[in-house]
């Protein structure tokens, strides 16, 4: 029987201030607050009591793949009183770490950061027992059929290296299949994954929507870490307390104690993979300003709002100062939800916001 869901009671909407202007290409914009004042920071999400036509209880296996039906948060411990490390989007994927739920909350690791969420919001993924990676030699090409971790070795029991986007592509590079893993190739990272959730891939490449949803994987994966202004990098696996950074002061004049983060015109640039070149995340590089994202390119084009789909970016430009995000899902004339390098008091982030009409859709070329 279901336990009774709790309400969290802690959603924090920070308004953030209009930003005067800066002649700067280097970065996002003239000061520490880059947004109008329309935006907003979803930093916890309250969790309805009505979503849970899909939920688990009881003992689950350790190895189980969760999905997210609505966005939930995670937390520090089992309870709604613990501090929340991050949200998992609706739809997102989460392994199982201690199949013994305490108080309703299951220990899960979502990209890599293990934390505590609670089952009413989660439906358990299938394995349909039909993977092909079997049927595919060495060298050829699987795509991802959901959400599914890449380990440091054959076991559930190995760590998370990264999280294979739904309907990426990777190479084989072992045939053989040990516990029902492959060792395979992600965007230059090797590692072991579960053949049960890959296919074949259709000759002749990548899908637009695999392209997509590994520039998803990478937005996922700037999550947590510190604004950086002027910079660029970040780590496949996600932020960890050592390495996530942090930014004080008002930027272009802030002070940054990290290796890792970046500002928001250098983060859409790695999402994007613009130039072709800036294909690793954790090479700092900057290539881009808000200016450049807001002017025409052969690599992105100026699409309506109105249309506006997942991996799709906003962007304004105005007085020297502007800012740019990834969208997620939403109304691209309403209340959305993005992936951002937003400030220095603020990080990067996923969350729900609003954009001015200031702010104009672009697309990555192909997409």
């Amino acid at each position: 029987m279901l336990l009774a869901s709790p309400r969290s009671a802690f959603v924090r909407i920070a308004s953030v201030a209009v930003f005067g202007a800066f002649a700067s290409v280097a970065a996002c914009s003239a000061t520490d607050d880059e947004e109008p004042s329309d935006s907003v920071v979803l930093e916890g999400t309250a969790e309805p009591v009505d979503s849970s036509n899909h939920a688990v209880s009881g003992d689950l296996s350790s190895g189980m793949t969760l999905e997210a039906t609505t966005n939930v948060n995670l937390r520090s411990e089992p309870s709604t009183s613990a501090s929340v490390l991050r949200v998992v989007p609706e739809g997102s994927a989460v392994k199982v770490v201690d199949g013994s739920p305490q108080a309703g909350f299951y220990k899960v690791n979502h990209n890599g950061l293990v934390g505590w969420s609670y089952g009413q919001y989660y439906d358990v993924v299938a394995t349909s027992g039909g993977g092909e990676a079997g049927s595919v030699a060495e060298g050829g090409q699987l795509q991802a059929t959901t959400n599914v971790n890449l380990r440091s070795g054959p076991s559930t029991a190995q760590s998370v290296l990264l999280v294979i986007q739904e309907g990426s592509v990777v190479t084989l590079v072992q045939p053989e299949a040990t516990n029902g893993f492959y060792y395979v190739d992600h965007q230059g990272t090797r590692g072991w994954t579960y053949g049960d959730y890959f296919v074949a891939a259709t000759p002749g490449g990548t899908s637009t929507s695999g392209v997509i949803q590994t520039a998803m994987s990478k937005a996922q994966s700037g999550m947590g870490f510190g604004y950086w202004w002027g910079h660029s990098r970040f780590r496949n696996e996600g932020p960890t307390s050592s390495n996530k950074g942090s930014c004080s002061g008002s930027c272009p004049s802030c002070t940054y104690s990290g290796s890792y983060g970046g500002d928001c015109s250098g983060f859409v640039a790695k999402v994007w993979t613009v130039p072709s070149s800036n294909t690793d995340l954790t090479v700092d590089a900057h290539p881009y300003s808000t200016a450049d994202f807001n002017g025409s390119s052969s690599q992105w084009s100026t699409v309506s709002r109105g249309s506006v789909k997942k991996g799709d970016a906003m962007v304004y430009r105005s007085g020297g100062a502007g800012h740019v995000f990834i969208y997620s899902s939403g109304d691209g004339w309403g209340s959305m939800y993005t992936y951002e390098c937003k400030a220095c008091a603020y990080g990067c982030v996923y969350g729900s916001r609003t954009a001015g009409s200031s702010y104009k859709a672009i697309r990555r070329s192909g997409w």
